[in-house]
């Protein structure tokens, strides 16, 4: 009989852990929160000092009876839920369930879920942190009041279902002010002149770049005044005045922490937040590998500091010897600083073995948990190489009063780079990516005279500011303190299901609703809406975990100054008529112009002459390719979960579906389009007709699999 019971959150860490405990522990998992505010009305109560007022959420009684009574019978109670604000929580409430007092030593933590850090956290348990306990009911009350007290007068005033969030208010008011910063946006004229020189008229070229005049820049900003200096230019010897040789150095990036993950799985994998944490939190808790079982491959996925133990560093410093030799180990150790706002209190994201390497498990792994480790192995790895090394050539060009200015660089060593380099986002390029490669750069010496084979001025205009991508927006709302790293991902799925912002290509823009609801919002609740009120009541927060303020008086100072804007905003905001998007698609029942509605699971058609004509329909996809069955058109179709599949229009007389995707490929042998999908690195392509089958194979282009 098992003397111990120790709590998780879930299925999987309960599998991880059981293999580092003995017979005597009996592991459950809670399968998240126990108990919480109710859905069906406030549950707070605003007249009685903000109390919560907590249920046990309902389909979990069964579960709930079992827990307590496995707790009952155990001689200790060992709670091992997450170690941050939301796992506290969950303790506290497993912790009230089973009777447990405040002073019991019953909680444990660890940062990784390694047979080391599982046993050390079993030696020494702590009584919950009621600090951390208090800063996420304070957060969980504050958001509850806001949206249980805005959301009403949006049903009301504008349509039902909608909502609004102390968080995804602000994210939304980011997304839609880029949008007027872009539709207002006024494109300002800016000239390049270039100059491709060389040594000889038969030699290699370079570019030169029209720079200034007495080492002065001069900013070209209209066809005028690159007119005077292309004549002042006419005939005039270009020579060289100067060349700077150098060396540039390169650090890596720091370890991963939340938002930075989120960011760089956005650029690199094209993962969306809410997937990326997804991955992460399997891997966390851990994954099924040959020959080992469960094993929890990374640290804690939920912090916002870049340190890392000694234990792991050492263990990287290692591994970095054996693999590439001493030349890319640092001197000393690499100690990466934090944002000032960061908590610090675990690690950043990093592998739990580094020996167990991506490839090396790959086979245990799905595609998407690869390609997600493996990004978290290399750049914790390449944060503990050495620096790269450039060689860089400057060489300043004199055509009469003018200057031109050309540059160059290479790689000299590879250091870190060797293994991993940090994504770009699309509004984040610098001057650097511009340099010439230094081998395209003749030998030059100065005084030398060069071969001007080349003029050209170059009309440009300045580009509005690019749309937020959920990489962009995530780290816009980490440098703003708005929200923390476990906030980012369901703030930006919240706002997309919703209805407020679409996405396309990677990019976030307003919807109609989305705009509406935001003006409503920023005019009536300017504080909700307002970043530095928001990023202050995340200082507030932290303040609580940290023990020195109380968390019902932060509710409290913010109640009394938000229920009078409450009542004004009932009064003031009238009934909002939305603009309603009319298809071409004719209702076959009455005649009318269908119109475009958002439901549950997305877009759909819908008679106007509701409730006299009730017919409704899918907004049809057509694949662009006829049926192999019966050779009516073939349309992509979504389940309720979203997920994409081919179907015939005809459906249910014609029964043709796939989940791969249309190509523009005919097949060879029976002229029917073939279906593709990835395997590995190459493309498979297979005929739609079963009675063929022919299938080909081809490689898979890089930017495709990038895009995915």
């Amino acid at each position: 009989m098992s003397k111990y019971l120790v709590v998780v959150e879930s299925p999987a860490k309960a599998n991880t852990i059981k293999k580092f405990l003995g017979s005597q522990y009996k592991i459950k998992a809670s399968m998240g929160h126990i108990r919480d505010l109710p859905k069906s009305r406030m549950g707070v109560d605003l007249e009685n000092n903000f109390e919560p007022q907590y249920i046990n959420i309902r389909g979990k009684a069964d579960l709930i009876n079992e827990l307590k009574k496995e707790a009952k019978a155990a001689k200790k109670v060992f709670l091992a839920t997450d170690p941050d604000r939301e796992g506290e929580a969950i303790s506290w409430h497993l912790a009230f369930l089973f009777g447990i007092k405040d002073d019991e030593k019953c909680r444990i933590t660890f940062n990784e879920i390694t047979k080391n850090a599982v046993k050390n956290a079993i030696k020494e348990p702590r009584v919950i942190n009621s600090a951390l306990v208090d800063a996420q009911q304070a957060r969980r009350v504050l958001d509850r009041i806001v949206g249980y007290k805005i959301s009403p007068i949006l049903w009301k005033k504008v349509k039902k279902g909608l909502s609004a969030g102390r968080v995804q208010s602000v994210a939304t008011k980011m997304i839609c002010d880029r949008e007027y910063e872009i539709e207002g946006f006024i494109p300002e004229e800016y000239w390049h002149i270039e100059a491709v020189l060389s040594k000889s008229k038969s030699a290699k070229s370079f570019v030169a770049r029209f720079y200034g005049s007495n080492n002065k820049k001069i900013e070209l900003t209209n066809k005028e005044q690159v007119n005077v200096i292309l004549k002042a230019i006419e005939g005039k010897e270009y020579i060289v005045n100067k060349i700077k040789k150098g060396e540039k150095k390169r650090s890596p990036a720091a370890p991963f922490t939340t938002s930075t993950l989120q960011q760089e799985a956005s650029r690199k994998l094209g993962y969306s937040t809410k997937k990326t944490m997804m991955l992460a939190q399997q891997l966390y808790e851990g994954v099924n590998i040959k020959d080992e079982g469960s094993v929890g491959l990374v640290s804690y996925i939920r912090t916002d500091s870049t340190r890392i133990s000694e234990e792991a560093q050492n263990e990287a410093k290692e591994f970095i010897l054996q693999k590439y030799g001493q030349d890319y180990l640092p001197q000393k150790s690499r100690v990466y600083k934090n944002k000032s706002k960061s908590q610090d209190a675990h690690e950043a994201i990093r592998p739990t073995h580094v020996n167990f390497t991506p490839d090396s498990i790959k086979e245990s792994l799905s595609r998407d948990l690869y390609r997600l480790y493996k990004l978290i192995w290399e750049r914790f790895i390449a944060s503990q190489m050495e620096n790269a090394l450039y060689n860089t050539l400057s060489v300043d060009i004199s055509a009469g009063e003018y200057l031109f200015k050309a540059s160059g660089s290479e790689i000299k060593f590879k250091g870190f780079m060797a293994l991993y380099v940090e994504g770009k986002d699309e509004d984040n390029h610098n001057d650097e990516d511009k340099e010439a490669a230094l081998g395209n750069m003749p030998l030059l010496e100065e005084g030398e005279k060069l071969v001007k084979n080349k003029l050209e001025a170059n009309q440009n205009f300045t580009q509005p500011p690019s749309r937020y991508t959920e990489a962009t927006l995530v780290r816009a709302l980490e440098e703003k303190g708005i929200g923390r790293p476990s906030t980012y991902a369901p703030t930006i799925s919240t706002i997309i299901s919703r209805g407020y912002v679409d996405r396309e290509k990677k990019q976030l823009y307003p919807t109609e609703l989305g705009k509406i609801i935001n003006e409503l919002i920023t005019h009536h609740f300017d504080k909700i809406v307002n970043e530095n009120f928001t990023a202050d009541l995340e200082n507030q927060l932290d303040e609580i975990e940290g023990g020195s303020t109380v968390w019902k008086q932060i509710i409290k100072d913010f109640y009394d100054n938000f229920e009078p804007v409450l009542e004004k905003a009932e009064n003031e905001i009238g009934n909002v008529e939305l603009p309603v998007e009319v298809s071409d698609v004719i209702c076959e029942k009455c005649g009318r112009n269908m119109v475009v509605k958002t439901g549950r699971y997305g877009k759909f058609l819908a008679c106007p002459g509701f409730p006299d004509c009730r017919n409704a329909k899918p907004i049809v996809e057509e694949a662009g390719v006829n049926c192999p069955k019966c050779g009516n058109k073939v349309i992509i179709r979504k389940t309720k979960k979203g997920k994409m599949y081919l179907g015939c229009e005809k459906y249910p007389e014609c029964d043709y579906m796939s989940w791969d995707k249309a190509s523009d490929i005919k097949c060879e042998k029976c002229g029917n389009f073939m279906t593709m999908k990835n395997k590995g690195k190459n493309i498979e392509y297979k005929c739609s007709s079963e009675a063929c089958g022919h299938t080909i194979e081809k490689e898979r282009k890089k930017q495709e699999d990038k895009d995915e």
